[in-house]
């Protein structure tokens, strides 16, 4: 038998995007962290991201122009205080990265015989100016490398690779008083053995839930694990029926996951028909600048009455060199697949992108249980209400993790080391030979999914999708209690979780809203509220 390991640490980060790599950063000058990552450090949603982060950075833009976009875009939900808070510290954060050294894209101006250098702005659905900043079309990219060698240099960062968080430890859990996170069990995936992280705070940096649909933008590691493990250890989830579904993902057998960004129809691209006329004028005046939701509805309703299996953007009547300047990387992606963007539309379909709902906080990043944080994707802030605006996600990030990392130093001298814990108890389980079961039941959670709870509800089809949800839940339950951990299984078992969540908001929500879209209640009712779930203590 193995012997137990148990780590220790003043701060625990799960999840190393960029929510947990600037909270680590930030901490990590007077503190000790442990950064850990369910994967290779750099493998999730950041990595993948296009289209870039929105701040005011152009003397013509104003912090009340962005506010009032993103409660446009939020429908009606969005927590005003929390979306001026956000809007107030975009520059601010912005210069920490650009301090960091993220090369974000700069353009000369020609004036007379002088010229200056300043940050090229683009412009994504919703905007109503030019604001976001950009590193081409690789902005996550560029923001991920930058900060995760910082993290892996920095003296006071423990990075840990491929680990997956189990299940956060509280004092409720350990019969002890009060209601205090006092660090995870997590699963060594290369030693394959529970290993056990004594923290003074944790931090859930681990991103959205995505890949409980059947067709995703997000990598495999989007399983709603932070989300999952707030709720089993009592914390409120609010607004799990908002899951964004990115308008345009590359329709190609072998071109899984790979997203068209936003900055294609801020940069001026048309979305097309088979047919080659263009649809969006007919569902909204502002065309191809509507807010996702409605784009996505808009060519989810088109294939279905078409019966074709995409649609197509199409920025081929722009010149080759604007192009590919300002989109390399889709350019040179889609070139892989026979698609010269120069010349052809791009096919396209909608898919599961971003998890608007989540674990609620503060403006800390607080969550209901002591010394227990969330920031970024996993998060309910009250900033994206019923729809995230375009480029607002990644600026979350930035903006909480500082927030959280002012609050726990101002907290760390307060807060002893918790005493020792249980280690993690597998003396009763075996080895499973049936992974087959676990194969089929995530299959069949992705697809009804899709097909019950996707980008167009009903109530029949919410009431189906929370039956097999259960039932699924309970042989999952089942077969969690008698097997070893692994990671499939430690997916399965959140985003079955997670499902239960979203179709339980879904159900609350008698009204159409933004992502949310019930074809049973097509209007929206007057005074809206965040749907808020109570975890059973």
């Amino acid at each position: 038998m193995k012997q137990a390991v148990e780590h220790q640490s003043d701060i625990l980060v799960i999840g190393s995007g960029a929510a947990g790599l600037t909270l680590a950063l930030h901490l990590a000058e007077k503190s000790k962290v442990i950064l850990l990552s369910k994967g290779p450090l750099s493998e999730g949603s950041t990595l993948y991201a296009q289209g870039g982060i929105a701040s005011v950075f152009d003397e013509d833009d104003t912090i009340e122009s962005h506010v009032n976009d993103t409660l446009i875009a939020g429908a009606g939900l969005c927590d005003k205080s929390v979306v001026t808070y956000t809007a107030e510290n975009a520059k601010s954060a912005m210069e920490w990265l650009i301090n960091c050294g993220v090369a974000f894209d700069k353009e000369e101006t020609v004036t007379g015989d002088d010229s200056t250098a300043h940050y090229h702005l683009t412009r994504e659905g919703g905007h109503s100016h030019r604001r976001i900043l950009h590193a081409a079309d690789a902005t996550g990219k560029a923001v991920q490398i930058t900060l995760q060698q910082q993290a892996i240099d920095h003296p006071n960062i423990q990075v840990l690779e491929r680990y997956n968080a189990i299940d956060l430890i509280t004092t409720r859990k350990l019969a002890r008083p009060g209601n205090r996170v006092l660090g995870a069990y997590v699963w060594n995936r290369d030693e394959e053995h529970v290993e056990t992280i004594r923290a003074k705070f944790v931090a859930l940096a681990t991103g959205g839930s995505s890949k409980v649909y059947q067709y995703t933008s997000n990598p495999d590691i989007a399983s709603g694990d932070g989300i999952a493990m707030a709720w089993r250890a009592g914390c409120r989830i609010a607004n799990m029926e908002f899951n964004q579904f990115h308008p345009t993902c590359l329709f190609h057998p072998n071109a899984r996951n790979f997203l068209l960004s936003e900055a294609l129809r801020g940069e001026g691209a048309y979305l097309r028909r088979p047919d080659g006329s263009r649809f969006m004028p007919d569902f909204d005046e502002r065309g191809e600048l509507a807010p996702r939701d409605i784009v996505a509805r808009a060519i989810d309703y088109e294939m279905k009455r078409l019966g074709s299996d995409c649609v197509y953007l199409d920025i081929s009547h722009k010149p080759a060199d604007f192009i590919i300047k300002h989109f390399p990387t889709i350019h040179q992606r889609c070139l892989t697949f026979g698609i010269d963007i120069t010349k052809d539309p791009i096919p396209a379909v909608p898919a599961a992108h971003y998890t608007c709902g989540g674990v609620m906080t503060d403006l800390h990043g607080q969550t209901d249980i002591n010394g227990l944080y969330a920031i970024g994707e996993v998060a309910y802030t009250g900033l994206h209400g019923a729809n995230r605006l375009a480029s607002n996600s990644l600026l979350e990030c930035l903006v909480f993790a500082r927030a959280a990392s002012q609050d726990i130093e101002g907290l760390l001298h307060k807060i002893p080391m918790p005493s020792p814990i249980p280690m993690w108890d597998e003396s009763q389980v075996t080895n499973s030979d049936e992974e087959v079961v676990i194969a089929h039941n995530w299959h069949e959670l992705r697809l009804f999914m899709w097909d019950y709870v996707g980008i167009v509800r009903t109530d029949k089809r919410l009431e189906r999708a929370l039956r097999r949800c259960l039932m699924l839940q309970q042989e999952i339950e089942e077969y969690y209690s008698n097997f070893r951990v692994s990671n499939n299984l430690l997916e399965l078992r959140n985003l079955v979780q997670v499902a239960e969540l979203i179709i339980r908001c879904a159900m609350e929500r008698k009204e159409s809203r933004g992502l949310h879209y019930n074809a049973d209640y097509p209007d929206q009712i007057d005074n809206p509220k965040p749907t808020i779930l109570q975890p059973s203590r």
